[in-house]
């Protein structure tokens, strides 16, 4: 009769232990394979100071019950850029607004004494936008990019059908965690560093949007397919335990 409790026993605390080796694993599969905090966001990441570019904004919907219908992309105007154009787009309506920078930019076709400020895209009359657990793209060709800054900054508002905004405008701080709601950040590299999605000053063709929408993304793609494995690997560690657990035991009790 003792030998048989302190069989269960040990069975009971093996069971346990696999128990929570388990629930490890299935708790790391499940944030793994769980999307990840959706962002507004531009690619490329980085680009060459002085370069001609495409630049895309990914918009993902991350409400239930609302659709985005509106996306108001500021540019800054402390570096600002001019040449900016807006690839059309279907299903959504567009206004760019323009003012006048601190001082006239100096081009290769003269000075520029009106840059864009902002361009919104609205969801046209009769058009869904962006669904729940849908993203889209809107491209906008851009350059020369500023020469004397390290990064260019694109504050942005996200408008849902249900009137809320959310605002994409948190700047990052060296040594600090990345904020709930960041701005969409180009990082500027040298002007003869080579960088993705980025083409030479002297041309004035843009880098194309298939090009330009890998500058970042694929970084998140590893990063979640990584996390995948690690969790599928413990679950399968969790699962062979738990066997071998369940065999000892079953011997010792026979």
């Amino acid at each position: 009769m003792h030998s048989g409790l302190s069989t269960a026993r040990r069975f009971s605390r093996g069971f346990s232990r696999t128990a929570v080796l388990a629930g490890v694993g299935a708790a790391t599969l499940a944030i793994a394979i769980a999307p990840a905090s959706a962002h507004v966001t531009v690619t490329p990441s980085t680009a060459a100071a002085g370069a001609y570019t495409t630049l895309t904004f990914k918009v993902p919907t991350e409400a239930d019950n609302a659709s985005t219908t509106g996306l108001d992309v500021q540019f800054p105007a402390d570096t600002p850029i001019a040449s900016v154009s807006v690839r059309p787009k279907a299903g959504w309506d567009y206004k760019i607004t323009k003012a006048k920078p601190s001082k006239p930019l100096t081009t290769d076709d003269g000075q520029v004494d009106e840059v864009v400020s902002r361009i919104t895209w609205t969801a046209a009359p009769g058009s869904a936008g962006i669904k729940p657990g849908e993203f889209d793209t809107f491209d906008v060709s851009a350059g020369p990019l500023p020469t004397g800054a390290g990064s260019i900054v694109f504050k942005s508002l996200q408008t849902y059908s249900n009137g809320n905004v959310v605002r994409w405008v948190d700047l990052a701080a060296a040594g600090q965690p990345e904020p709930d709601h960041p701005a969409p950040t180009v990082t500027l590299t040298s002007a003869t560093a080579d960088s993705s999605g980025s083409t030479s000053t002297s041309g004035s063709a843009s880098a194309s949007p298939a090009a330009a929408a890998t500058g970042g993304d694929g970084d998140d793609d590893t990063t979640a397919r990584t996390l995948g494995i690690i969790g599928i690997v413990i679950g399968v560690l969790a699962g062979a335990l738990s066997a071998v657990y369940g065999i000892r035991a079953a011997r010792r009790q026979a």
